[in-house]
C-alpha cells in the first residue's frame, strides 16, 4: 500500500446547501480529502492509501454518494502530485528531427 495524491475537480462550485451538508459528513473530515474553493471553482485535494491510483480514486469518489448533486468533472495530477506519486519523469524525450523530403 502507498499514498496517492490527486485532485478531484467538481463540475460546479458547491452550493450553500451542499457546503452545509459537507460539514456533517465524517468521510470528509478524516484528513485525507480537503476542499479548496476559488471563484466559481471547487476541488478536493486528496491523499489516499491504496494498492493502485485507481483504487485510491475510487475510495475518494465513494464519499460523494452522501453529497447529493455534486458531480466530479475530472481527476487531476499536477506536477507535485506526479512527483509524489513517483510518476514524474526526469526529462522529456524529444522527437527525432523530421527527415527532409528530397522531392521538395
Amino acid at each position: 500500500m502507498r499514498n496517492w495524491y490527486f485532485s478531484l475537480v467538481l463540475q460546479n462550485a458547491l452550493t450553500e446547501e451542499q457546503d452545509d451538508r459537507l460539514v456533517e459528513l465524517a468521510g470528509f473530515h478524516d484528513g485525507r480529502i480537503h476542499l479548496e474553493e476559488g471563484p466559481g471553482d471547487s476541488r478536493f485535494t486528496c491523499s489516499f492509501e491504496a494498492e493502485t491510483l485507481t483504487g485510491a480514486i475510487a475510495d475518494a469518489l465513494a464519499r460523494f454518494q452522501d453529497l447529493p448533486g455534486v458531480l466530479v468533472r475530472s481527476v487531476e495530477l499536477d506536477e507535485i502530485a506526479l512527483e509524489e506519486n513517483g510518476m514524474a519523469t526526469p526529462s522529456v524525450v524529444r522527437l527525432p528531427p523530421l527527415e527532409e523530403d528530397p522531392a521538395a
